[in-house]
């Protein structure tokens, strides 16, 4: 075994060019690889935190069966005013929870008394949900960015905004179904529009919590 060391000892100091070119070419290969690692993993941290701090948040508290039929929105599956007090009394006693925002998650149809579509809409408290989401305003691309919303407003993805030919300052109706099947609509004022994320968030609105509340 030492004598193969001793042959390859000899062999690098002999042939000096080629080591050296050798030496580089390792060193080039090693250095690229590392790079694109942390590009790499730089890009997916950056995709991963505009998407949590701009729309869905870290952490997402659910009702045991929710996300098994969370493409049909069900509004038996939200918690019930006993749980969410109960998470709210944890997330209050734990120190690294630095925001927290109530959402009720529905679907509802959308008209600009011409025209009809589906949408699935965010009720929140605006103070609350700036905390939780930060980067939320960012996505604002026309409108008022400053509070959120206000009750009676709502923030519209753009998809449907441009389907629709819709700007900041009309007026639209939403119409929806509460758990026991009653139909009730309600008429809003778009406030802003939203920028698309890929994926289902495309056809997000939000609204005031409060509204949600009188709509259901």
């Amino acid at each position: 075994m030492g004598n193969i060391f001793k042959l390859a000892v000899r062999n690098l100091f002999r042939y000096k060019r080629r080591t050296m070119l050798t030496s580089m070419l390792i060193t080039l290969g090693v250095v690229s690889v590392l790079l694109f690692i942390s590009i790499s993993g730089s890009f997916k941290a950056l995709m991963v935190g505009q998407i949590t701090d701009s729309m869905l948040g870290h952490i997402q508290i659910h009702k045991k069966g929710y996300l098994a039929s969370i493409d049909s929105l069900p509004l038996n599956r939200n918690l019930t005013g006993k749980q969410v007090d109960q998470v709210i009394q944890v997330l209050d006693r734990e120190e690294a929870v630095e925001a927290y925002s109530i959402r009720i998650k529905l679907g509802a149809m959308f008209s600009n008394f011409i025209e009809t579509t589906n949408i699935r809409l965010n009720a929140v408290t605006p103070i609350d949900e700036l905390k939780t989401a930060p980067l939320l305003p960012g996505r604002i691309l026309k409108g008022e960015k400053a509070g959120l919303l206000k009750a009676g407003e709502i923030l519209i993805p753009e998809l449907i905004a441009k389907g629709m030919k819709i700007n900041v300052g009309n007026g639209v109706v939403l119409v929806a179904n509460n758990k026991d099947g009653s139909v009730n609509g309600q008429n809003f004022i778009v406030r802003g529009i939203l920028e698309g994320i890929s994926g289902p968030g495309g056809r997000d609105a939000m609204i005031h919590i409060d509204d949600a509340k009188a709509l259901l």
